[in-house]
């Protein structure tokens, strides 16, 4: 995993502050690849709940980490139980590992 551990505490925190403690929140895509050069930070938020002001909240959460963490590249998917989940959802799903 190419994420310092200050990066994934970050990372937690701002998740926690924005969609609250409930949710969970894992890492997917190039940045798991130890071998890989750059990349952009792909994160899945999962939730029991429903989430209300999904967009909102995800465009919050993104702004925060990039004044944390410089700015990168960072997408953010986010799974709910009102989620119609596509390949790319499940493709993180199967693949992304907790922080």
């Amino acid at each position: 995993m190419r994420l310092t551990s200050e990066q994934v505490d970050t990372i937690k925190q701002a998740t926690a502050e924005v969609f609250g403690n409930e949710v969970s929140v894992r890492l997917f895509g190039s940045r798991l690849d130890d071998e890989a050069r750059g990349g952009d930070i792909d994160l899945l938020v999962e939730s029991p709940s429903v989430i209300e002001r999904k967009m909102d909240k995800m465009l919050t959460l993104t702004a925060r980490l990039q004044i944390r963490l410089g700015d990168q590249p960072i997408d953010i998917l986010v799974v709910d139980p009102a989620t119609s989940l596509n390949p790319v959802h499940r493709h993180a799903m199967k693949t992304a590992k907790m922080l």
